[in-house]
């Protein structure tokens, strides 16, 4: 699987920004995806989850309401609409395969995005 992320930035407090992963080398419609993200000096945390149709949607705790992700089947990406962003937010965001378990995933193969939140 290659999963390749953009959209990433500087923004300001409350500010928005919208990912983007493009994915080849698998069947994407099959496939829930998840985004997770790494803090500075932490380990990867998972972010939101997409069923295979896109019908269906979880999200951690503190991205609720703020957050939202999306898919497009038909042209294989990913997406993460960030808003009311927060300096917690910032983080180097993947997009990576889901597993079974809710927040579970394959090990993000691509080099993700910066995001980062400042005044």
């Amino acid at each position: 699987a290659q999963l390749v992320e953009s959209g990433g930035g500087l923004v300001q407090p409350g500010g928005s920004l919208r990912l983007s992963c493009a994915a080849s080398g698998f069947i994407f419609r099959d496939s829930a995806m998840s985004w997770v993200r790494q803090a500075p000096g932490k380990g990867l945390e998972w972010v939101s989850r997409i069923s295979s149709g896109g019908r269906t949607t979880w999200y951690t705790d503190s991205v609720k309401g703020r957050f939202i992700i999306s898919r497009d089947n038909a042209k294989n990406t990913l997406h993460l609409q960030m808003n009311s962003l927060k300096p917690e937010d910032t983080a180097v965001y993947y997009c990576a395969k889901a597993r079974d378990y809710l927040r579970d995933y394959d090990p993000p193969p691509g080099q993700g995005t910066q995001v980062t939140v400042s005044s």
